[in-house]
Protein backbone atom coordinates (compact mmCIF):
# COMPACT_ATOMS: atom_id res chain seq x y z
CA UNK A 1 0.00 0.00 0.00
CA UNK A 2 2.70 2.52 0.97
CA UNK A 3 4.73 1.67 -2.15
CA UNK A 4 1.67 2.13 -4.37
CA UNK A 5 0.99 5.53 -2.78
CA UNK A 6 4.62 6.57 -3.24
CA UNK A 7 4.57 5.59 -6.92
CA UNK A 8 1.39 7.64 -7.29
CA UNK A 9 3.20 10.58 -5.60
CA UNK A 10 6.14 10.28 -8.02
CA UNK A 11 3.83 10.13 -11.05
CA UNK A 12 2.03 13.22 -9.74
CA UNK A 13 5.31 15.15 -9.47
CA UNK A 14 6.19 14.18 -13.04
CA UNK A 15 2.74 15.28 -14.23
CA UNK A 16 2.70 18.63 -12.36
CA UNK A 17 6.32 19.80 -12.79
CA UNK A 18 7.39 20.53 -16.37
CA UNK A 19 11.04 20.40 -15.25
CA UNK A 20 10.64 16.77 -14.16
CA UNK A 21 11.40 14.67 -17.23
CA UNK A 22 10.48 11.24 -15.83
CA UNK A 23 9.00 9.42 -12.87
CA UNK A 24 12.47 8.04 -12.13
CA UNK A 25 13.79 11.61 -11.95
CA UNK A 26 11.07 12.45 -9.40
CA UNK A 27 12.01 9.40 -7.31
CA UNK A 28 15.76 10.00 -7.38
CA UNK A 29 16.10 13.78 -7.39
CA UNK A 30 13.10 15.48 -5.80
CA UNK A 31 13.27 16.28 -2.06
CA UNK A 32 9.48 16.71 -2.06
CA UNK A 33 9.24 13.03 -2.95
CA UNK A 34 11.97 11.97 -0.52
CA UNK A 35 10.22 13.57 2.45
CA UNK A 36 7.00 11.72 1.57
CA UNK A 37 8.93 8.44 1.79
CA UNK A 38 10.20 9.38 5.25
CA UNK A 39 6.84 10.76 6.36
CA UNK A 40 4.82 7.71 5.33
CA UNK A 41 7.18 5.49 7.37
CA UNK A 42 7.22 7.89 10.34
CA UNK A 43 3.43 8.32 10.29
CA UNK A 44 2.94 4.54 10.35
CA UNK A 45 5.17 4.31 13.43
CA UNK A 46 3.44 7.31 15.03
CA UNK A 47 0.01 5.69 14.60
CA UNK A 48 1.41 2.59 16.34
CA UNK A 49 2.63 4.75 19.25
CA UNK A 50 6.32 4.27 18.43
CA UNK A 51 6.89 8.01 18.93
CA UNK A 52 10.66 7.99 19.37
CA UNK A 53 11.27 6.00 16.17
CA UNK A 54 8.74 8.13 14.31
CA UNK A 55 10.51 11.35 15.34
CA UNK A 56 13.91 9.85 14.54
CA UNK A 57 12.83 8.98 11.00
CA UNK A 58 11.18 12.37 10.46
CA UNK A 59 14.37 14.05 11.71
CA UNK A 60 16.47 12.09 9.23
CA UNK A 61 14.04 13.10 6.51
CA UNK A 62 14.36 16.75 7.52
CA UNK A 63 18.16 16.48 7.46
CA UNK A 64 18.17 15.13 3.90
CA UNK A 65 15.35 17.22 2.41
CA UNK A 66 15.17 20.51 4.32
CA UNK A 67 11.45 19.81 4.81
CA UNK A 68 9.99 19.20 8.27
CA UNK A 69 6.80 17.19 8.59
CA UNK A 70 5.80 16.04 12.06
CA UNK A 71 5.03 12.30 12.00
CA UNK A 72 1.57 12.99 13.44
CA UNK A 73 0.52 15.13 10.46
CA UNK A 74 -2.02 13.50 8.15
CA UNK A 75 -1.17 13.79 4.47
CA UNK A 76 -3.48 12.78 1.65
CA UNK A 77 -2.64 11.37 -1.73
CA UNK A 78 -0.59 13.04 -4.43
CA UNK A 79 0.90 15.88 -2.37
CA UNK A 80 3.37 17.91 -4.46
CA UNK A 81 5.94 19.83 -2.43
CA UNK A 82 7.80 21.92 -5.01
CA UNK A 83 11.17 23.49 -4.11
CA UNK A 84 10.44 22.33 -0.56
CA UNK A 85 13.21 24.01 1.45
CA UNK A 86 11.87 25.45 4.66
CA UNK A 87 8.45 23.79 4.58
CA UNK A 88 7.16 23.03 8.11
CA UNK A 89 4.01 20.98 8.77
CA UNK A 90 2.88 20.63 12.39
CA UNK A 91 1.70 17.60 14.33
CA UNK A 92 -2.07 18.11 14.12
CA UNK A 93 -2.14 19.44 10.56
CA UNK A 94 -3.97 17.54 7.85
CA UNK A 95 -3.62 17.90 4.09
CA UNK A 96 -6.18 16.61 1.62
CA UNK A 97 -5.55 14.99 -1.75
CA UNK A 98 -3.96 16.69 -4.78
CA UNK A 99 -2.47 19.65 -2.91
CA UNK A 100 0.58 21.69 -3.95
CA UNK A 101 2.86 23.40 -1.45
CA UNK A 102 5.79 25.62 -2.42
CA UNK A 103 8.97 26.41 -0.46
CA UNK A 104 8.95 28.24 2.84
CA UNK A 105 5.36 27.33 3.73
CA UNK A 106 4.38 26.81 7.37
CA UNK A 107 1.30 24.91 8.51
CA UNK A 108 1.80 25.80 12.14
CA UNK A 109 0.27 26.68 15.45
CA UNK A 110 -0.13 30.06 17.06
CA UNK A 111 1.51 28.97 20.31
CA UNK A 112 -1.71 29.60 22.25
CA UNK A 113 -3.52 26.29 21.86
CA UNK A 114 -3.21 22.71 23.01
CA UNK A 115 -4.80 19.69 21.38
CA UNK A 116 -5.78 20.47 17.78
CA UNK A 117 -3.56 23.45 16.95
CA UNK A 118 -2.60 23.22 13.26
CA UNK A 119 -4.60 23.83 10.07
CA UNK A 120 -6.58 21.40 7.91
CA UNK A 121 -6.23 21.79 4.15
CA UNK A 122 -8.97 20.45 1.88
CA UNK A 123 -8.44 18.78 -1.49
CA UNK A 124 -6.76 20.59 -4.36
CA UNK A 125 -5.30 23.41 -2.27
CA UNK A 126 -2.35 25.42 -3.63
CA UNK A 127 -0.17 27.22 -1.07
CA UNK A 128 2.24 29.81 -2.50
CA UNK A 129 5.86 30.23 -1.45
CA UNK A 130 6.41 31.63 2.02
CA UNK A 131 2.76 31.48 3.08
CA UNK A 132 1.98 30.89 6.75
CA UNK A 133 -1.25 29.15 7.72
CA UNK A 134 -1.54 29.26 11.49
CA UNK A 135 -3.89 27.79 14.04
CA UNK A 136 -6.64 25.18 14.07
CA UNK A 137 -8.34 26.60 10.99
CA UNK A 138 -9.97 24.98 7.96
CA UNK A 139 -8.92 25.71 4.41
CA UNK A 140 -11.60 24.56 1.96
CA UNK A 141 -11.27 22.54 -1.24
CA UNK A 142 -9.65 24.12 -4.32
CA UNK A 143 -8.40 27.15 -2.36
CA UNK A 144 -5.43 29.18 -3.59
CA UNK A 145 -3.23 30.94 -1.05
CA UNK A 146 -0.88 33.61 -2.40
CA UNK A 147 2.83 33.80 -1.77
CA UNK A 148 3.76 35.19 1.65
CA UNK A 149 0.14 35.34 2.80
CA UNK A 150 -0.56 34.93 6.50
CA UNK A 151 -3.80 33.00 6.96
CA UNK A 152 -5.35 33.10 10.44
CA UNK A 153 -9.02 32.36 9.65
CA UNK A 154 -11.01 29.69 7.82
CA UNK A 155 -11.18 29.97 4.02
CA UNK A 156 -14.23 28.70 2.11
CA UNK A 157 -14.08 26.33 -0.87
CA UNK A 158 -12.81 27.80 -4.13
CA UNK A 159 -11.57 31.10 -2.70
CA UNK A 160 -8.24 32.84 -3.32
CA UNK A 161 -6.59 34.71 -0.44
CA UNK A 162 -3.55 36.99 -0.41
CA UNK A 163 -1.81 39.44 1.90
CA UNK A 164 -0.98 39.96 5.55
CA UNK A 165 -3.38 39.17 7.07
CA UNK A 166 -4.84 37.18 4.20
CA UNK A 167 -7.94 38.57 2.51
CA UNK A 168 -10.13 37.14 -0.21
CA UNK A 169 -9.60 38.50 -3.73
Amino acid sequence: MILRELLEDAKNIHRKDPACKSVLMAILLYPGFHILVFHRMAHFLYKHKLFFLARLISGIGRFFSGIEIHPGAKIGRRLFIDHGSGVVIGETASIGDDCTIYHGVTLGGTGKDSGKRHPDLGNGVMVGAGAKILGAIKIGNEVKIGANAVVLQDVEDGKTVVGVPAREV
